[in-house]
């Protein structure tokens, strides 16, 4: 069957040169943007609960803006000042940069990796004595806490954000030819909003192998996936699943 419509789980893009702008206008597709789960940050009472204190750290461990954020909004909540000695470690330069929005980025000691935190751990090693905080969703890889675990680090893992399904209550039915998830998420949050789907003609796109599962889990077919050797990506993953439907 051919493809007309694509309902994407994720914002719409912020930029006017986004590959599935220029998917929708080469297949003359309409691609509608609906995020299915939301960030939330956890009360300053909540983590109090955890009894994790911050101040007793030296370091903090950053893998995302989304962590940067919530973790200095959990310190002004609580009214706590983050000394100038504490030191950063993140994932990428990007997410060092990022850091500018609270801090004095030149006087405080950031070190940052390439996006992958096996070469974030290489470069924390000559870091070994300082007691690390780990900013995570509820929703996480075991694999950073593992990597620390196996390295001997000293630290602490504060949930300080959870990872919540959006209410699409104003969406009456989802009516699309293609319905595309980036993660295990998103899937709950379809049943949670419509429990009674089914999925009938509807193709069920998917990126990951976290998300493939979930939807085999959840007792779907799953019909596109990303990524792989011939589809990097999730437009090239479409665009070729478009391209071999029109044919049939």
């Amino acid at each position: 069957m051919k493809v007309k419509s694509i309902l994407v789980s994720q914002p719409e893009p912020s930029t006017a040169k986004s590959p599935y702008f220029d998917l929708a206008d080469k297949s003359n597709l309409k691609i509608d943007f609906r995020p299915f789960i939301q960030i939330e940050g956890i009360t300053a009472k909540e983590f109090r609960q955890t009894r994790i204190q911050i101040m007793e750290h030296s370091a903090v461990i950053f893998t995302s803006r989304t962590a940067i954020d919530h973790f200095f909004r959990i310190c002004e909540e609580m009214r706590l000042t983050v000394p100038d000695s504490m030191k950063y470690f993140c994932i990428s330069e990007a997410t060092a940069f990022y850091l500018q929005k609270y801090i004095v980025y030149r006087k405080r000691k950031i070190f940052y990796a390439n996006g992958r935190f096996a070469d974030l751990a290489v470069v924390m090693k000559k870091h070994k004595d300082e007691n690390f905080l780990l900013p995570l969703s509820d929703i996480h890889k075991q694999d950073i806490p593992n990597v620390l675990e196996k390295e001997g680090y000293k630290y602490s893992k504060a949930i300080l954000y959870r990872t919540v399904s959006s209410d699409l209550s104003d969406l009456s039915e989802i009516k699309y030819d293609v319905l595309v998830f980036f993660s295990p998420s998103g899937i709950k949050s379809l049943f949670q909003n419509f429990p009674d789907f089914v999925q009938e003609n509807t193709r069920i796109a998917s990126f990951g192998p976290a998300t493939a599962k979930a939807v085999i889990d959840a007792g779907l077919r799953l019909d596109i996936q990303a990524p792989t050797a011939q589809a990097p990506s999730m437009t090239m993953a479409l665009e070729q699943y478009i391209k071999k439907s029109s044919k049939n």
